[in-house]
């Protein structure tokens, strides 16, 4: 059971790194966020402090994800990518919101042409 433990905890910490990374956050950034001091994170994404369910709440929150996108085995469903892109876009201001969406349909428009789909 300890084994799973661990092994639960480190996915979690890196998990709540890559989410982390791809916002172009540091561990300072989101230790600020969450109103902790940075060694927590660095605890948190390294496996060695394992995250209670208020914590993970509030992870979530800042990193404005579900909190079974921080625990769960499973890769994120097209729809549950379809949600999260959609949250992003919406805090988006309407220019950029346009800008976004016109080069993600180039994007696959691009890419369908270059597979030859239609």
């Amino acid at each position: 059971m300890a084994k799973k433990r661990e092994s639960i905890t480190k996915r979690v910490g890196n998990r709540i790194a890559e989410l982390r990374q791809s916002r172009n956050w540091s561990q300072a950034d989101l230790a600020y966020r969450l109103q902790v001091e940075p060694e927590a994170i660095d605890r948190l994404e390294c496996g060695k402090s394992t995250p209670s369910l208020q914590t993970l709440e509030s992870l979530a929150a800042a990193l404005q994800v579900h909190i079974s996108d921080l625990v769960s085995e499973r890769a994120a469903t097209p729809d549950q990518q379809a949600m999260q892109i959609s949250e992003w876009l919406a805090e988006l201001e309407p220019a950029d919101h346009a800008l976004v969406t016109g080069v993600i349909q180039q994007l696959c428009e691009r890419m369908r042409a270059r597979s030859g789909h239609h």
